[in-house]
């Protein structure tokens, strides 16, 4: 297949790009890189051994999104783009609401206009409601607690509508949990803007020294140490997941599934696990809770092993010691 990738430079969209030159599909990557770098396409070039085509195009720019789709013979969308910052959002929810809806809009207009009807959403696990119990089912009822989240869950309606009224589309809505990690290479990886929100690049930082403690937002939830609890998957295990939904795509209709490990970890045990990977002890420090974070969220995986045969296969301290090999060739340092 022929894959265009929105936000394809972005952290997740280039492993998923890798996942996919690698599998024999060919791909398209567009991005505005207000969230990645330009050369991120060199370096998915680099691990896969040949050129990735890669243009600057934002899904707000209705004629340049048209001009991919005229200029390139596209099977299938997996759709990336998007702001994608929490707080970020509480502060700005205009623009989360007309960038992220609006761009989706402009995709599958220019879809429907070239004839292309395949679309892998990259969703989140943020649709699902606080007072869902845990671990998520795909059945269990949707809400958001942040524009960001609610733009996630407007999406998977429009998607929804689009597929009720045009029963021609096959459409894959993946609600994954927290990705981390990095390409076992080390050449590509997460490259947050300014200091980051996610802790895994934030403990990747201070490890780093770039920042000078970890901080822990809460340690008297009711979990077993204290501190909250989130289901880590590895970005290549969340990569191999879209191809698999991409390469099912042979069906009419949607379908929803949670991309994750089916287990939480505790940010102190995410913490233990980045010492273990860089070596030393970090520097933490307790801060109060955030408000609208929750003590537990994990998946339940078992719909995506059936309807996708996908299973994520790497552990937390491969998914630290590859984060830790990216930050260090980042910063110019080696790592055995």
């Amino acid at each position: 297949m022929v894959v265009l990738l929105t936000g394809g430079t972005g952290f997740i969209g280039s492993h998923t790009a890798v996942e996919l030159v690698q599998a024999g599909h060919e791909v398209v990557l567009i991005d505005n890189y207000v969230n990645s770098h330009p050369d991120v396409a060199d370096r998915v070039g680099h691990i896969v051994g040949r050129p990735v085509t890669s243009l600057q195009i934002d899904l707000l720019d209705r004629a340049g999104l048209e001009a991919v789709f005229a200029q390139h013979r596209i099977d299938g969308v997996i759709h990336f783009a998007g702001l994608k910052a929490v707080g970020e959002s509480v502060a700005r929810p205009l623009a989360y609401y007309h960038n992220n809806l609006t761009a989706t809009i402009n995709l599958l207009e220019a879809m429907t206009a070239a004839g292309v009807k395949k679309l892998v959403f990259s969703s989140s696990a943020t649709v699902y409601r606080a007072d869902n119990p845990v671990p998520y089912r795909e059945d269990y009822p949707v809400g958001a607690t942040n524009p960001y989240g609610w733009t996630k869950v407007m999406i998977e309606q429009i998607l929804r509508d689009l597929v009720a009224a045009e029963p021609d589309w096959s459409v894959m809505l993946l609600r994954y949990f927290n990705p981390i990690g990095a390409h076992p290479s080390g050449v590509i990886g997460e490259d947050p803007n300014g200091i980051p929100n996610n802790l895994v690049p934030f403990v990747a930082q201070v490890a780093a020294g770039r920042l000078p403690r970890v901080r822990v937002f809460g340690d008297d939830y009711d979990t077993p140490d204290g501190t909250g609890v989130r289901d880590y998957i590895h970005v290549m295990d969340l990569a191999l997941g879209h191809r698999l939904a991409l390469e099912r795509l042979d069906r009419p209709g949607v379908e929803t599934y949670n991309l994750g490990t089916g287990a939480g970890s505790s940010v102190r045990q995410v913490v233990a696990a980045y010492q273990r990977a860089c070596g030393r002890e970090l520097p933490t420090v307790v801060a109060p809770r955030r408000a609208g974070d929750l003590p537990s969220v994990y998946a339940d995986p078992s719909k995506a092993a059936a309807g996708l045969g996908f299973r994520a296969r790497r552990g937390l301290d491969e998914m630290c010691a590859d984060s830790w090999r990216w930050q260090c060739r980042a910063d110019g340092w080696t790592v055995d």
